[in-house]
């Protein structure tokens, strides 16, 4: 499929153009309403909704776009205050019938039938989801409720404050309490991670503050090291990344933490690696077990791209994947040739200790 991922493909800027000038020429009122930055962000935005719509289309996989429209409905409501969520809703769904229109009545050979008829049934699902989301008022994680909600919250509302050294003294004072390592990871660091995301969706911190907090949780994350480290050895390796060009890898580099204070020798290759430099690795530090963190869906296909070319070079490396992009899929793991999926991290290396004897 030419059109997956490929921004340098005229065809895929063609319906890019076609789209966006379609929409202000049903609706000249749009056209008004928004200035030249915010048309020049449209565009941008039209762009990337063919992206998701296309990736799910390759792995024949509707719920990655359906997470998706409802995801960037509610990122719209939130960035588009002087708009209420009806009129942002009639807005998604005639950008979706537009592109379904011009995708079905493209001269050239775009899509097989059978694509074709994949992204008509994903838009016209993306419509629906979208109409029922006007009355669903997107509510966050229960970050607040549960074990160590305190804590997590005192976290936070420290890193909202730009108070890096309370924030600090927060994850020390858990320590001190007893609050274990894997406890401070998934309990507290994990779930802030989240809801930080969960809090940019709904315009409340700006992008630059995720990455401060982002930049303070590693540095947390180094205060740990001495823990880890002096944990006893046993000759048991895992090497890991981040997929595509990710700047959301704190998740990854957690589980290789992980592994490490559970006595295995981690690899952490950070994020945006090509495929032939993680083979390179592979047969460098010949790891018992791979794992491959993707949080952005896009990036999924990189991802399954990178799994084959392991399994056909190391078929004898178990294979682990996980990351938020797989939550939206219809367990697309099991379609592909892997090991494990787990959705936390602790899990993950409990399965890793009983299959590597």
């Amino acid at each position: 499929m030419g059109l997956l991922m490929n921004y340098t493909d005229q065809r895929y800027v063609e319906i890019a153009q076609k789209v966006f000038q379609e929409q202000f020429k049903r609706d000249p009122k749009l056209e008004k309403q928004l200035d030249e930055r915010r048309k020049r962000l449209m565009y941008e935005d039209v762009v990337y909704n063919i992206s998701f719509l296309m990736t799910a289309v390759h792995f024949s996989d509707g719920k990655i776009f359906e997470g998706y429209a409802k995801w960037i409905y509610e990122l719209l409501c939130n960035l588009m205050k002087d708009l209420d969520r009806d009129r942002i809703m009639e807005h998604m769904n005639d950008h979706y019938s537009i592109l379904s229109e011009i995708l079905n009545n493209y001269p050239k050979a775009l899509l097989s039938e059978d694509e074709l008829k994949k992204a008509t049934d994903y838009l016209e699902i993306a419509r629906e989801v979208t109409e029922k989301a006007v009355t669903e008022i997107s509510l966050s994680t229960n970050f607040r409720e549960g074990k160590h909600a305190e804590v997590r919250k005192a976290y936070l509302d420290a890193l909202i404050k730009n108070q890096t050294r309370v924030a600090h003294n927060v994850i020390n004072e858990a320590k001190k309490q007893g609050l274990s390592l894997i406890e401070i990871y998934e309990e507290i660091l994990t779930k802030v991670m989240i809801e930080t995301g969960n809090l940019w969706h709904k315009n409340i911190i700006t992008i630059d503050k995720e990455h401060y907090i982002t930049s303070v949780t590693q540095s947390v994350l180094s205060g740990f090291y001495d823990e880890i480290f002096n944990q006893p050895r046993k000759n048991k390796r895992i090497l890991s990344c981040a997929v595509g060009s990710e700047l959301h890898e704190v998740g990854v580099r957690m589980l290789s933490d992980m592994f490490e204070y559970r006595g295995w020798d981690s690899y952490y290759l950070g994020a945006a690696l090509p495929e032939a430099s993680i083979l390179e690795a592979i047969k460098e530090h010949q790891p018992d077990i791979v794992a491959f963190s993707v949080t952005m869906p896009l990036y999924l296909p990189t991802c399954e791209e990178i799994v084959k070319a392991v399994k056909e070079e190391y078929p004898k490396v178990k294979i682990a994947v996980g990351g938020q992009a797989f939550i939206s899929t219809n367990k697309l793991w099991e379609k592909w040739d892997v090991d494990y999926y787990s959705d936390t991290a602790n899990a993950f290396v409990d399965w890793a200790e009983k299959q590597i004897v």
